[in-house]
């Protein structure tokens, strides 16, 4: 039984369980700007922009419709004129007008010659297009953060793995020895019962990371858009840490955020200037031609031999429109226009102090990190020869079973305590370099 559960646990686990793809932090982000959901609608944004933008250039355009209509009139309507008309005087005489049948087609033609609101639309669709880049480049960082915490979260569960694994052959290594030791006389049975217990809960835990680990690689996988059956493997070194303690005093001008919103300020402000327009008249130039069928019968297919008469007409005409007064609704709409200006930036002011503030946080705990990891270090070599010494004085009766189960759980935790700041140091180093706008830097880890 004991070997068909170490045959499961072997089968199971993800670090002796077929290699799969190798996976660096710079193949995993190009892979999630090509397959995550977030960067593929980014992209759609940007298409969806253009048309919007040709959507708003179609104002200063010509526009042509064509337009037809045939009518039937069962009832002609009646107009009474003098009789003197007709050499009747004296009389009145009810004259119908019009005919049974009437079909016009036309086709008319519309070109603006001034409306300040579609001139400043037409400014205004640039920054609308550089709007819609700057998004889909911050969706994709946002995309890079996201993925690079996963990834270095898949490197802490496999480390606390391989600590665990460590500390596991570590306890069966003190089992032996108290069990060799109990068989020569020289060690209690409790001390080898309770050695056991400490081995069961070491397997029990192993189990525990062995699942913390499948999991973090599936939420890796999933959040870059890979299937989840898909094996992977990550390189070992790239868990290890690298200083980025460099000065940068212009770091906020190449913050997307940054740049994202100075271009909603330059939208609110067209937006605000395409309202004023409503002030301005608007002339537009208009052009008509079309062909009008009359008579008493159908006219589609029937010519003046069957009482159908047709004839063209056309029209040419300058349409002005000069406002007056609307009731300052148009001051209104402009007041609100201010204001939303004024709220973008205050909250650009606000925007701009948080990120002053991310980025000196992300130096100092990039530089605690640092300390901590080089202290965790010396603890764990520390703890290796407490240990080493402790095993030792047991071995010659100077030294209890608590003190050498207490010095492997010392070890232990020195460990993970040295696994947790090395993820804390790579978390800062993600949010440094999200603070100088430098997160494509790591598309180029390999």
């Amino acid at each position: 039984m004991k070997k068909l559960i170490l045959i499961f646990l072997i089968g199971t686990s993800p670090l002796i369980a077929q290699e799969g793809r190798r996976l660096s932090l710079a193949d995993a982000i190009n892979y999630a700007l090509e397959h995550k959901a977030e960067a593929q609608k980014a992209r759609l944004d940007i298409q969806k922009g253009e048309l919007e933008i040709a959507e708003t250039k179609a104002g200063a355009l010509p526009s042509l419709a064509i337009s037809g209509n045939t009518s039937y009139n069962p009832l002609l309507q009646e107009n009474v004129l003098p009789g003197e008309i007709f050499g009747q005087p004296g009389t009145n005489v009810r004259v119908a007008f019009g005919q049974k049948w009437t079909s016009t087609f036309t086709a008319q033609v519309n070109q603006t010659i001034f409306n300040q609101a579609v001139f400043t639309g037409l400014k205004a669709a640039r920054s609308t297009r550089e709007f819609y880049l700057i998004n889909a480049e911050l969706t994709e960082e946002q995309v890079i953060e996201k993925v690079a915490t996963a990834y270095y979260q898949v490197y802490q569960a496999q480390q606390s793995l391989e600590n665990l694994e460590s500390n596991l052959t570590l306890t069966e290594q003190t089992v032996e020895i108290i069990q060799g030791l109990y068989e020569s006389g020289l060690a209690k049975k409790i001390d080898y019962d309770r050695s056991q217990v400490a081995l069961n809960n070491a397997k029990s835990n192993r189990q525990q990371v062995l699942n913390a680990v499948q999991q973090t690689e599936n939420a890796l996988k999933f959040m870059i858009g890979m299937s989840i059956d898909e094996p992977i493997s990550l390189p070992e070194e790239s868990f290890e840490p690298t200083t980025l303690f460099t000065q940068n005093a212009d770091f906020l001008s190449q913050r997307t955020e940054v740049k994202l919103m100075d271009k909603q300020l330059e939208l609110l402000e067209w937006r605000k200037k395409a309202t004023e327009a409503e002030y301005y008249p608007t002339a537009s130039l208009s052009a008509s031609y079309g062909w009008l069928g009359q008579g008493s019968k159908m006219p589609w297919w029937n010519g003046e031999s069957n009482g159908v008469f047709w004839s063209d007409l056309s029209s040419i005409g300058l349409n002005l429109r000069i406002p007056i007064f609307s009731g300052f609704a148009t001051k209104s709409r402009v007041g609100k226009a201010k204001i939303e200006i004024a709220k973008a930036e205050a909250d650009m002011r606000d925007t701009m102090l948080g990120l002053q503030l991310a980025y000196n946080n992300a130096r100092a705990q990039l530089q605690n990190s640092l300390i901590t990891i080089e202290n965790q270090e010396k603890n764990v070599q520390l703890a290796e020869s407490v240990l080493t010494d402790t095993q030792n004085n047991y071995s010659l009766g100077l030294a209890t079973l608590n003190d050498m189960l207490d010095a492997e759980r010392d070890l232990s935790d020195a460990k993970d305590n040295l696994t947790s700041a090395k993820l804390d140091y790579k978390l800062a180093e993600i949010e440094l370099l999200k603070s100088e706008g430098s997160l494509r830097t790591l598309t180029e880890i390999k």
